[in-house]
């Protein structure tokens, strides 16, 4: 990761705070290298040496945000002790993102939307929703539940639709609207039986 040195950031790090600023707001496509470059106050040769292209920038942003999701997620299930609050508490670590004023949409949609299926940028927001997924699925495993691959797709179209709904419709409820739902699918969903254990 770069380091600051005082208030000076390396070239690296001010790329990544002006692509996370400007690709987020914009998108990956509307928003031209040189205005990257421009923004970060930086040499156009910085980017092409530390990222080697626009697409190489664009990964780097999407695994800062990754990066971000995650640890935020992570913070979040801290404070719940059983893995079936776990998968509530997702929808409460969705929520935090949902309240602040620049929310624009979930990143890696955004981005993956605007590239080819061969793009490395599609491979990114995949490495994210893969994440995703097996965080559901473990929880879920240590929750008991029977299915619970299926369960872990069934949450994350919830996760996924409470992040559209939340840009769409600008409405920052609905995590908890979610969250509601999850509680009713996880009552609902067969758990093992003490013969199948």
């Amino acid at each position: 990761m770069p380091t600051r040195t005082g208030t000076k950031t390396s070239a690296r790090e001010r790329l990544l705070d002006a692509a996370n600023e400007l690709f987020y707001s914009e998108g990956v496509q509307t928003v031209g290298i040189d205005r990257v470059i421009e923004h970060a106050g930086v040499a156009k040769a910085s980017l092409y040496n530390t990222f080697g292209s626009k697409e190489g920038l664009v990964c780097a942003y999407l695994e800062l945000r990754y990066v971000r999701v995650r640890d935020r997620i992570t913070r979040t299930l801290t404070r719940f002790r059983t893995p079936r609050e776990q998968l509530l508490g997702v929808f409460d670590a969705l929520g935090e993102a949902f309240t602040d004023p620049s929310y624009n949409g979930c990143p890696f949609a955004r981005a993956s939307a605007e590239m080819g299926a061969d793009s490395p940028i599609r491979r990114a927001a995949a490495d994210y929703r893969s994440w995703m997924r097996d965080l559901f699925r473990e929880l879920a495993t240590a929750s008991g539940y029977a299915d619970p691959d299926a369960l872990a797709r069934q949450l994350q179209l919830l996760y996924d639709g409470a992040g559209q709904s939340a840009r769409i419709d600008h409405d920052p409820s609905a995590a908890t609207t979610a969250r509601a739902a999850a509680a009713t699918l996880l009552d609902a969903a067969p758990l093992l039986t003490p013969a199948s254990l």
